[in-house]
């Protein structure tokens, strides 16, 4: 194992605000002004300040999250406007609206409570729009730049078990999500924003697309757990009525997602840590009625 961590698997880029800044100023005319980066994250984000003295957040993303964005604060949800949106250099950036608060410096039941009704907004929210393909959960092939497949077979025995049970529930339940609710993808407390207890912000949609909420509690529940009942027992009621094919399929990805993050970015520690989350949440396999056929 200590070898393979060794590995030079492909890593994401963190962003290189001066740079960006720079480019967007070539292309747009617009000079924004640094401040400094953001509070937490994986790929990285920073404070910008524009001309007119405006403060804003700049960071890399889907330009086409937008609307789905904007469906979510007319639902109710607190989330960041786009200001600006431009290709720099073969990627996307954005630079969006700055919110109140900060990332919660503890977690408890009050911003879980917080967290599951947030969740609730989001149902339904995209049942007039056109289906359009499923979305993929990356359990049977690689994922954009996530959810790689080769990091977990080649890292340790236990990760490469972990991969067969990922690939085994992706053969049983399907590799898609289905839905018409909005799904925010990355649902932990790291991409909420809090200012005097309460949630003032949902950051970070660009993983943003069409399916099941539930999705969004199964993220919420992986994070917290090992963490007190008290915080993880609301989100295992929420989850009652999914159905089993569904759940799994969800943790599969999650565990999938998380260990290989880990073992491509992060130390031995943190791919143990999620290794032993991943093992821990999988339901016991049965039978499943013939017309339950969706994950």
């Amino acid at each position: 194992m200590t070898e393979a961590v060794h590995r030079a698997w492909p890593r994401t880029a963190r962003l290189d605000a001066p740079q960006i800044i720079d480019r967007i100023a070539e292309i747009t005319g617009v000079r924004l002004i640094l401040e400094g980066p953001t509070p937490g994250g994986e790929v990285g984000a920073a404070f910008v300040r524009w001309p007119d003295g405006r403060r804003s957040v700049l960071t890399e993303g889907r330009s086409r999250s937008g609307p789905l964005v904007d469906r979510a604060r007319r639902a109710g949800v607190p989330t960041a406007r786009q200001e600006l949106a431009a290709h720099v250099d073969g990627a996307r950036v954005i630079v969006q609206q700055r919110l109140p608060g900060a990332p919660p410096d503890i977690v408890d039941d009050h911003l879980v409570r917080q967290m599951l009704a947030l969740n609730d907004r989001l149902a339904g929210l995209l049942a007039d729009v056109p289906a359009p393909k499923p979305s993929d959960l990356y359990l049977t092939g690689d994922g954009p730049g996530f959810c790689l497949h080769d990091p977990l077979a080649d890292y340790s025995p236990r990760s490469a078990a972990l991969l067969e049970r990922v690939h085994a529930v992706g053969a049983e339940s399907g590799s898609v999500m289905v839905g018409d609710d909005l799904v925010h993808l990355d649902f932990h407390p790291g991409n909420v924003l809090v200012d005097g207890g309460r949630v003032t912000g949902l950051i970070d949609w660009d993983g943003a697309t069409r399916g099941d909420r539930h999705f969004d509690l199964v993220t919420l529940r992986f994070w917290l757990t090992g963490r007190a009942r008290t915080l993880t027992a609301p989100i295992d009621q929420r989850l009652t009525g999914l159905s089993t094919r569904r759940r799994d399929a969800y943790w599969a990805h999650m565990s999938l997602r998380m260990v290989d993050w880990s073992i491509r970015h992060h130390d031995a520690a943190a791919v143990d840590h999620w290794l032993t989350v991943a093992e821990s949440g999988f339901t016991a396999r049965r039978s499943t009625p013939p017309d339950d056929r969706h994950p």
